[in-house]
């Protein structure tokens, strides 16, 4: 009976290893989508309020802290 539960937990050790895997390349493929979306919006968001929404001798990011006003 020791030998099927050797063979169970090395299997169960196989599965295990081969989900993990799967688990991180998803997850880093993901993080990878998601940093590359957010840094393409902020860099549209702050073209748009350097264009549109800047005052006279403003930055860019004082210009967004006055309109979260």
């Amino acid at each position: 009976m020791s030998k099927l539960r050797d063979a169970n937990k090395k299997i169960e050790e196989t599965v295990v290893k081969g989900y993990k895997k799967v688990e991180d390349t998803v997850v880093g493929g993901y993080k990878k989508v998601e940093d590359t979306v957010v840094g393409g919006y902020k860099k549209v968001e702050d073209k748009f309020v350097d264009a549109f929404l800047k005052e006279d001798n403003e930055t860019t990011e004082e210009a967004k802290k006055r309109l979260n006003k």
